[in-house]
């Protein structure tokens, strides 16, 4: 495994942590839960945008 393939799992990981924790946060009732949701949001489309960039510079060759 080459090391941009350990970090194209381990940015997908952190997204889908990301995707997770923000899920459970959305589902407790209260106003701080969904505050913590939007910004769980904010880290899972950042991470998305990492994993993209990874996976396309693994495509591309890049190592």
């Amino acid at each position: 495994m080459t090391f941009l393939t350990a970090l194209v799992l381990l940015a997908t990981l952190a997204t889908v942590a990301a995707l997770a924790t923000g899920i459970v946060s959305m589902a407790n009732d209260s106003e701080i839960a969904h505050r913590n949701s939007a910004q769980w949001m904010v880290w899972r489309v950042a991470l998305q945008g990492l994993a993209f960039v990874l996976i396309l510079l693994a495509v591309l060759g890049w190592e």
